[in-house]
C-alpha cells in the first residue's frame, strides 16, 4: 500500500483493528448521531475500555508508549466514521486535550487526567480561542489573578470542542498583562467548579454531533496547584500542541477527501446519463484524476511532516504547508464531489454534502489558512 512506508507492523495492526470497529460500531449509527445533534456520552468509555486512546501515551498510566503514528492512524479511520462531529470529539479528547497533559503535566496530574482519560472515563477539552480573539492567541482577554494559594479567573471561551460535556479544561488565561505572549498560562479547571458555567451549545454548519461550547468564568476560584506546565509559558506550550492537532487535521482531511472520492467514483460507475455511467464523459475523467493527484499530494506532504515530527526534527514549516493544503483540497474535493453527484449531492441523503459540510471548518479551525501562510512566509526569512 502506498502509505505503508510510514508505519511499523503494531500501526499496521491497530489500523486494521480499528478500522474494523469504527465500519461496524460508528459509521452504521452516524446519521442518527448526526439527527440527534450528539454521539453517546459512552463512547469515550467504549473507545478507552478497547484501548484506542492507549496509542502514544506513557504504559504506567495506561497506554502503549507508542509514537505519534497511532494518532495519525485514529484520525485516518475517524474519517470514515460518516459524522465529523462524532469523530471531532474523539480526536479533540485524545489528540489534542490529552497531549497537553502528557507533555505539561506533573505526576499528580498525569495521575488524575491521563489515566483516566486514556481509559475513556473523563473527557478533556483545551479552551484557547475568545470572542474577541481567534488565531490570535496572544490577544486573549480571559484573566487569572493570584490570590494567595489561588487563581482568580474571569472571562469567556468560544467554540471549544467537547466544552458542554468535558470533564476537565486547559484553560488559557493571562497571567502577566504586561508581558504578551509571555503572560499566558495555561490552568486545569474541573467541571463544576463555582463560577464555571457552559454558556450555551453552538448550532454549527458541519460537526453537528460534536458538542461545541461557550464557556464563561465569573470570578471563578482554582487552586495554584492546577497551573499546567510553568506559569506564562502557555503561549509556547499552545504553538506546541498546535504542531500535532495541525498534523492530525491535515491526515484527517486527507483521508476524509478519500473517502469522498470513493464513494462518489462508485457512483459515477453506477449512475448513467446519455445511455452510458456518467464516470466515462472525459470531462468527469478529468475531475477524478485531478482529485486523486491532489489527494495523494497531500497525503505525501503530511506523511513527510509526520515523519519530521516523529524524527525529532524541525518541521514547522512543512507542517503549515500541509495544514493548508490538506484542508483547502479536502473542502475543493468534496465539493467538486457533489458537482459529479449532480441533484442528488445536494440531498441530504448522499453522504457527500455532510463531508462538505464538516471539512469546511479544516481551513479555519486550528490556526486559519492565512495564518499558516504567515508562518510559512516568518519561517522563509521575510
Amino acid at each position: 500500500m502506498e502509505r505503508e512506508w510510514l508505519f511499523e507492523e503494531d500501526h499496521r495492526m491497530f489500523r486494521e483493528i480499528f478500522s474494523k470497529w469504527v465500519a461496524k460500531e460508528l459509521a452504521p449509527h452516524a446519521e442518527e448521531w448526526e439527527e440527534k445533534g450528539e454521539f453517546p456520552l459512552e463512547l469515550y468509555q467504549r473507545v478507552g475500555e478497547l484501548g484506542f486512546f492507549a496509542g502514544d501515551f506513557p504504559e504506567e498510566y495506561g497506554g502503549v508508549g507508542g509514537d505519534y503514528r497511532y494518532q495519525v492512524v485514529f484520525s485516518e479511520e475517524l474519517a470514515k466514521c460518516r459524522s465529523g462531529g462524532t469523530a471531532a470529539g474523539l480526536v479533540l479528547h485524545c489528540a489534542v486535550a490529552m497531549p497537553y497533559i502528557r507533555d505539561f503535566g506533573n505526576q499528580e496530574q498525569k495521575e488524575k487526567y491521563l489515566a483516566s482519560g486514556i481509559a475513556g472515563e473523563s473527557i478533556g477539552a483545551l479552551a484557547v480561542t475568545e470572542p474577541d480573539a481567534g488565531s490570535d492567541v496572544a490577544g486573549i482577554r480571559t484573566r487569572a489573578v493570584r490570590d494567595c494559594d489561588d487563581f482568580v479567573i474571569n472571562g469567556s471561551k468560544t467554540f471549544i470542542t467537547n466544552g458542554v460535556r468535558a470533564d476537565w479544561y486547559i484553560v488559557a488565561c493571562k497571567t502577566d498583562l504586561d508581558q504578551g505572549s509571555r503572560g499566558i498560562t495555561h490552568i486545569i479547571v474541573d467541571k463544576g467548579t463555582p463560577g464555571f458555567t457552559v454558556s450555551r451549545k453552538l448550532d454549527k454548519l458541519g460537526w453537528r454531533a460534536s458538542d461545541t461550547a461557550e464557556l464563561a468564568f465569573e470570578d471563578m476560584r482554582v487552586p495554584a496547584g492546577n497551573v499546567l506546565g510553568v506559569e506564562n509559558r502557555g503561549f509556547h506550550q499552545t504553538m506546541h500542541g498546535f504542531q500535532t492537532e495541525r498534523l492530525n487535521m491535515a491526515v484527517g482531511s486527507t483521508a476524509a477527501a478519500r473517502h469522498c472520492f470513493d464513494i462518489t467514483l462508485q457512483y459515477c460507475k453506477e449512475r448513467k446519463a446519455f445511455g452510458r455511467p456518467i464516470g466515462t464523459f472525459q470531462v468527469n475523467k478529468h475531475k477524478f484524476a485531478d482529485m486523486l493527484t491532489w489527494i495523494e499530494a497531500g497525503r505525501r506532504l503530511a506523511y513527510h511532516a509526520v515523519w519530521l515530527w516523529i524524527n525529532g526534527l524541525d518541521c514547522g514549516k512543512e507542517i503549515a504547508m500541509c495544514k493548508v493544503f490538506c484542508c483547502e483540497t479536502a473542502v475543493k474535493v468534496a465539493d467538486m464531489c457533489i458537482q459529479l453527484h449532480g441533484g442528488y449531492g445536494y440531498m441530504m441523503e448522499y453522504e457527500v454534502q455532510r463531508i462538505w459540510r464538516d471539512q469546511r471548518i479544516q481551513p479555519i479551525g486550528g490556526g486559519t489558512s492565512e495564518i499558516q501562510k504567515e508562518i510559512i512566509g516568518k519561517l522563509l526569512g521575510l
